[in-house]
């Protein structure tokens, strides 16, 4: 039997989108308030996610001319606190070959911090190096991918590319991603990054980013039903287990629900500075939702595993009914891994940093109206809560036969595109009475997690009706709830 929810907390999940006449503009529709999204235009994958001089960088694959994929560049965003986002100018733009008229796209990559100046790039101690794929392009036909090198000595500012490019070149048309990172056991570089269509996942060596010969591959394993992208190598301590870690490699491509959507994939075991060696062979997911993809951690962060993903999927990417911009990323994520009763497992939270994009906690019943809101629930089996609910409409999330789900069946817009309309789930091991999760809903965003990182669902939404409220329905706790802030300063 579903009961409404009480006064104090209906408060907070009122939605109206239209703010008083003296307040700012109201936001475009489906713009999220707390994500990172353009200023316009089309972005997907986060790349060059890195740590520098008081400064964390996001650049991401950006088209210029249009809110549909192509003409991939690298767009750019700084921030000093990992949550509020100032937009840059774009750091790495498509080019034309003069001769041959032929583009080359700025594909995904990574940034790194040369410290020591062990390219002879740097004009001091350290600067900023980008490697990333060349995707050489003619017709609309893609040819040839390569790995290619830029680098900065103004903190990111303005971008050259390397005159000898490409650094990396095994004539393939599909060879991408790299990501690099400094493995300090054996002072060298690790390069690793992928061969698509082969479930591939090769791993080099280098001494000065520019020079690199391959140690190993890893693959054919796990998930194959999808072609493998955007591999990240990194190591984890094991919570509560002092001077105990894990390797963890992780990938795009494949999704807990079949081909016909794609997801994040990831493997535990051991990298010996030549040979990641896992300790599993099926797959292990990152997120059950449909719209979390290729995410990576950020570089030259002590202590900590940041990781930021693209919240959307290929199979309806370019027909979200957004308006002047497409795609956006996810809240920075912090890892950890965990020791469950079924083996080694990454958990996932929001940083710590995140709350400070809480506002006020609603308990009148004539404050503001939002549809950017944080929940945090205990929802008991057989109940759940429904979102964004009018007469013809909701999103439910809910906890039924020990698995929680996210149902967006009946969102709103579900027509643009005959797969989007679904429900995604994970099964609770083990089954709980209930289960605590956090809900951060953000216009057209929604990241179910649960309180120990275990599982997340992370869903896009397209609600029609302007005003909605939502119900409960069995029993659900609200423990706390609040505002959310915009991010872009």
């Amino acid at each position: 039997m579903k009961t409404h929810i009480p006064l104090l907390i209906l408060i907070v999940l009122l939605i109206q989108c239209s703010p008083p006449a003296s307040e700012a503009p109201p936001i475009e529709r489906y713009r999220p308030l707390a994500h990172f999204t353009p200023q316009k235009n089309w972005i997907n994958d986060p790349n060059g996610l890195v740590y520098y001089e008081g400064e964390y960088h996001l650049f991401y694959q950006y088209n210029p001319y249009g809110t549909t994929w192509g003409h991939m560049s690298w767009g750019h965003a700084v921030s000093t606190d990992l949550i509020h986002w100032e937009h840059l100018p774009i750091a790495l733009e498509e080019y034309l070959d003069p001769m041959t008229r032929d583009s080359t796209m700025i594909f995904s990559g990574t940034a790194v911090v040369d410290v020591n100046n062990t390219s002879g790039l740097c004009q001091s101690n350290d600067c900023l190096i980008a490697i990333y794929t060349s995707n050489l392009h003619r017709d609309n036909e893609g040819l040839r991918q390569n790995q290619s090198l830029a680098y900065s000595n103004d903190k990111g500012r303005t971008w050259k590319r390397y005159e000898k490019n490409p650094i990396l070149d095994i004539q393939r048309k599909d060879f991408r991603d790299p990501k690099v990172f400094w493995y300090e056991p054996q002072e060298k570089w690790v390069l690793a990054l992928v061969v698509p269509d082969q479930f591939t996942v090769q791993l080099y060596e280098s001494k000065n980013l520019l020079k690199w010969e391959l140690m190993s591959e890893f693959g054919k394993v796990g998930d194959t039903l999808r072609i493998w992208e955007c591999p990240d190598l990194f190591e984890l301590p094991i919570q509560g287990q002092p001077g105990k870690s894990k390797w963890v490699l992780s990938l795009s491509g494949g999704h807990p629900a079949g081909p016909t959507f794609v997801g994040m994939q990831y493997f535990i075991g051991d990298f010996d500075g030549k040979n990641f060696i896992s300790d599993q062979t099926t797959p292990l997911y990152l997120d059950y939702g449909k719209d979390f993809y290729a995410g990576i951690i950020f570089n030259n962060v002590k202590d900590r595993a940041v990781m930021m993903g693209w919240i959307n999927n290929w199979t309806y990417a370019n027909q979200i009914p957004t308006e002047s911009w497409r795609g956006a990323f996810s809240l920075p994520r912090e890892l950890a891994l965990l020791e469950t009763l079924d083996g080694w497992r990454l958990s996932q939270q929001p940083v710590a940093e995140y709350t400070a994009l809480r506002g006020d906690k609603i308990s009148e019943l004539n404050s503001p109206n939002t549809k950017s809101f944080e929940l945090e629930l205990e929802i008991s089996e057989g109940s759940g809560i429904q979102l964004f609910k009018s007469a013809r409409e909701q999103t439910t999330i809910g906890y039924q036969d020990g698995e929680l789900y996210l149902d967006r069946t009946k969102s709103g817009r579900v027509d643009f595109q005959k797969d989007f309309a679904s429900r995604e789930s994970v099964e609770i091991k083990p089954r709980t009475p209930s289960i605590a999760v956090r809900v951060i809903v953000d216009q057209s965003i929604i990241e179910l997690i649960s309180m120990d990182g275990l599982y997340s669902i992370t869903d896009q939404v397209f609600p029609i009706q302007e005003n909605s409220s939502a119900e409960i329905f069995g029993t659900v706790k609200v423990r706390n709830a609040w505002r959310l802030n915009p991010i872009i300063r």
